[in-house]
């Protein structure tokens, strides 16, 4: 027995850090499909698919739904809705708007977000060196969004922020406090319900919002721009469902069982590499020297705010990974 909880503990990290490179590749599907759907379209089109792969996970447990309080009710509706449906709308938003290797390494502030949610929401103690790290975390996260950081007494425009910068934030923002109402929902469901309701509510949000926009109809759901590439565009579709959706959620899930909280933060780093890796290696979107430099700083920052906020808590049980089921 003391043999298999060391095997477990040895691999645990890597396959924390196998579900976290995974989730980093979605800019591989998600960037060409940006030239074939709305960004709506995109991330209804990804729930209907995750949800069809979550239904063998999601039906045994439906016998659960009946016991689910009104409070943890309320933390699902948000967190579906601000980090499945709208936060994932944002960042396919700012794929398109914006320097994809920029957007993926500005993401890496949520976990500062979430801090600070936590810490009003549940009264969760922040450490002493908590806003000296958050605060070069955003410092540096200006530095990498722009690309002439001389010019930003001038304009910001001039400076180099765009949309897609924005958009990121924003992002960022409904991520950070997706994963808090998360936490909320597994103190009232266990996990299988939690991730496979959280697709539901998404899906039902994705819906109401194309209603709102007047998409929910043939010709904006499956474009002429899809029409004309039918084959590449399931493709795709598929591979962000599964390759960058529900494989990685099970994979990071069991290597998260195995592995100290403390532990797992610093192999998540794995989905920033590996976004990084696309973005810039397959679609060539670059960064200057002084972006690379404030992107290693924002990355080691983040990763130090999360280690002294562990260390404060160790016995705290992980945190909802919201950003990662709002990547399905």
């Amino acid at each position: 027995m003391p043999q298999r909880t060391a095997k477990s503990a040895a691999y645990g990290p890597w396959l924390v850090g196998l579900g976290a490179a995974l989730w980093g590749t979605e800019s591989a599907w998600r960037i060409p499909l940006n030239e074939l759907f709305d960004a709506r379209v995109i991330v209804f089109w990804e729930h209907v698919f995750i949800l069809i792969t979550f239904l063998p996970i999601l039906i045994p447990r439906l016998h659960e739904v009946p016991k689910i309080r009104a409070r943890t009710w309320g933390f699902l509706l948000f967190s579906g809705f601000a980090g499945s449906a709208v936060g994932t709308i944002f960042f396919t938003l700012a794929l398109k708007h914006g320097n994809p290797t920029v957007v993926n390494v500005i993401l890496n502030i949520q976990p500062v977000i979430s801090t600070i949610g936590a810490f009003l929401l549940f009264g969760d103690r922040l450490a002493r060196q908590f806003f000296f790290y958050a605060g070069i975390a955003i410092i540096a996260g200006v530095f990498v969004s722009v690309t002439n950081p001389g010019m930003i007494g001038v304009s910001f425009e001039q400076a180099g922020l765009n949309l897609g910068t924005g958009y990121a934030l924003v992002c960022a923002l409904f991520w950070g406090l997706s994963t808090v109402a998360g936490r909320g929902v597994m103190m009232g469901m266990s996990l299988r319900l939690a991730s496979s309701m959280r697709i539901v509510v998404g899906l039902a949000c994705m819906t109401l919002i194309l209603l709102a926009y007047g998409k929910l109809d043939g010709a904006a759901l499956w474009p002429a721009a899809a029409q004309k590439h039918t084959a590449k565009a399931i493709v795709l579709l598929f591979c962000l469902a599964s390759i960058s959706g529900g494989i990685p959620l099970l994979i990071y899930f069991q290597g998260l069982r195995l592995t100290r909280a403390s532990t797992a933060g610093y192999f998540e780093m794995m989905q920033t590499l590996a976004a990084v890796c696309i973005t810039w290696g397959v679609f060539h979107a670059s960064l200057h020297l002084h972006q690379v430099a404030a992107a290693i700083i924002l990355i080691a920052a983040v990763a130090m705010v999360h280690h002294v906020q562990q260390a404060l808590e160790p016995a705290q049980p992980n945190d909802w990974r919201g950003r990662q089921l709002a990547a399905c």
